[in-house]
């Protein structure tokens, strides 16, 4: 995906400006590497294995049978 298409600008877009008091927001992509830790990967490249769609599903799937109750 190239740098300037939108969808690859949202994915890396850091925050600017002053943070307010307290804890920082969470982002989307922070998220994603909280939810992928829970379900047990330990890669930090998250990008990479979203390419391999087999795989990204079964990962996004055990994380979604985390949160059934």
């Amino acid at each position: 995906m190239g740098e300037s298409r939108n969808a690859y600008r949202v994915l890396v877009w850091r925050p600017e400006g002053k943070r307010p008091l307290g804890r920082p927001r969470r982002r989307w992509e922070d998220n994603i590497k909280m939810d992928l830790r829970e379900v047990g990967y330990d890669g930090r490249d998250w990008i990479n294995l979203a390419q391999d769609r087999d795989q990204w599903r079964a990962y996004v799937r055990a994380a979604m049978n985390l949160r059934v109750p």
